[in-house]
């Protein structure tokens, strides 16, 4: 599975994301997709969504600045002024896992 994914419309005014980890809810596989840009932006999203619906395209894509981000995120960083992030939950197999280097 592809771990750089581009959205086809801005989420939160940001379009780059990483899959970062991969759990079933419910019988349903289910990812966590972090921004590239700011980890406070982050989704969770099925397989079909991902995949199927043509709203992500795999990969990055190079976009202009104001279209990889835009003033949409600006206002929502005004907005929503949140503290550091303190934790981030990643499996044991995700390759973002860098506790278990060896």
């Amino acid at each position: 599975m592809e771990n750089f994914w581009t959205s086809n419309k801005p989420i939160k005014g940001l379009r780059h994301f990483v899959l970062v980890n991969e759990t079933k809810e419910k019988g349903n596989i289910i990812f966590l997709m972090v921004s590239v840009i700011d980890s406070e932006i982050n989704l969770k999203t099925t397989y079909e969504e991902l995949i199927n619906s043509g709203n992500w395209f795999q990969g990055w894509i190079n976009l202009p600045k104001n279209q990889a981000i835009t003033e949409e995120y600006v206002n929502y960083k005004s907005r929503n002024k949140v503290g550091d992030v303190n934790e981030i939950f990643v499996n044991e197999d995700s390759v973002f896992n860098i506790l278990n280097l060896t």
